[in-house]
């Protein structure tokens, strides 16, 4: 049973504003399929640091331990959603058992392995396992509603995310830019699988009256323009500070609105800078190479055990442990939230006890640099549109 988001009772500051935002398409309007992340209820079972971890775990589950010992040891208990015994005996019959393990979000920039199914988790999304868990497919990630002070509640994914992706109490709501079809047969008689879009032809109606642009036939994008274009332009406008401000109100009582703009080539402007924001909040070194030029060092040896996390202002050092830290943070950006989570801070408390790697270090450093550089992006968008609304 899905859980349903609490109400939060809001009361617009400025009513006109209000109603100038609710003119605006709903995320629910531009993509028909949305839905809950996926809920594991055992995270310690399900999720993993490493894929070897999840692949010992499973050939364990296919082993003849008793399933009491079983639950002892993975700390897993018997519900109303999912059975050991049952799921175990499923395991054991699957010949391709493998194929499930995959890369998901687990928190912004933190990424993990899983056993992508219901042999592990009780709701992993029939929505997320067709068309998102080893496809390629981009994601925002939202919440319906907020207590937070600011929104700052979109974020992108190119693999499955958790109910609590955005917010740990707050449901974290995937829409996906594309969708899957089954397999069909082809006219040659031979078997294919096709996407399309996401995207309601309403909403592209109405995009690309406002644009003043032909659409194709097929799906109805405006010519011209590709779903990503629409995507990232999205992506753009929910990370204008100026969007932010100014419906702060209505942005914490349901999905988000995204504004249009009738002028083509401010639409390809924050559709090229919602690319740029993509492509960091994925750490995509191919699109995005400056994720590896570092502003921060780590460089004091040590046993790299994470036993404390204490940002120090005054010389900018994060610290890990009595004897190490990574160098020269920007404060503003150790203080860069993503919907509920300080993420720097998130990412390294989540290892508390847990000896960082090579590989580890440079990923938390990867993060800095995408952080920073959102805070960039994030001034150059606004600066780019002229006034609000849009035009």
């Amino acid at each position: 049973m899905t859980p349903v988001a609490p109400f939060y009772l809001f009361v617009p500051q400025d009513r006109s504003l209000s109603a100038e935002y609710t003119e605006f398409p709903s995320l629910k309007e531009i993509f028909p399929v949305s839905v809950l992340g996926y809920q594991t209820h055992r995270d310690q079972f399900a999720i993993a640091f490493e894929r070897s971890e999840i692949v010992a775990r499973l050939e364990k589950m296919r082993g003849k331990t008793p399933d009491s010992e079983l639950h002892q040891h993975f700390g897993t208990e018997d519900n109303r959603d999912w059975n050991l015994a049952t799921q175990r005996a499923r395991l054991k019959e699957d010949k391709s058992w493998k194929a499930p393990i995959l890369k998901v979000a687990y928190r912004p920039f933190d990424w993990r392995w899983s056993y992508f199914s219901y042999v592990t988790m009780d709701f992993p999304r029939k929505e997320l396992l067709k068309h998102e868990a080893g496809r390629e497919n981009l994601c925002i990630n939202v919440t319906r509603q907020t207590k937070a002070s600011d929104w700052r509640h979109a974020v992108v994914t190119d693999v499955p995310a958790p109910a609590v992706f955005v917010e740990l109490k707050d449901g974290s709501t995937v829409f996906p830019l594309y969708l899957y079809d089954d397999e069909i047969n082809g006219a040659n008689g031979d078997l294919f699988k096709g996407r399309h879009p996401n995207l309601s032809r309403i909403f592209l109606d109405e995009l690309a009256a406002k644009l003043g642009m032909q659409q194709e036939p097929r799906y109805g994008l405006p010519k011209g323009l590709t779903a990503e274009d629409i995507f990232h332009y999205i992506y753009a406008v929910f990370h204008a500070p100026g969007f932010r401000d100014r419906y702060a109100d209505s942005l914490k009582r349901d999905f988000p609105r995204a504004p249009l703009t009738a002028d083509r080539g401010l639409f390809h402007a924050l559709a090229r800078k919602g690319r740029e924001l993509v492509a960091l909040h994925l750490l995509n070194e191919e699109e995005a190479p400056q994720i590896n030029q570092f502003v921060t060092k780590f460089r004091k040896p040590g046993t790299n055990l994470v036993e404390e996390v204490e940002y120090d202002p005054g010389n900018r050092r994060v610290r890990i442990n009595k004897e190490q830290y990574f160098e020269d943070v920007p404060a503003e950006t150790w203080s860069f939230h993503i919907g509920g989570y300080q993420v720097c801070e998130k990412w390294l408390k989540d290892r508390k006890g847990r000896k960082l790697s090579y590989d580890d270090t440079q990923h938390w450093q990867r993060i800095v640099v995408a952080l920073t550089e959102t805070r960039r992006l994030m001034e150059e968008i606004d600066a780019l549109i002229p006034a609000w609304p849009l035009r």
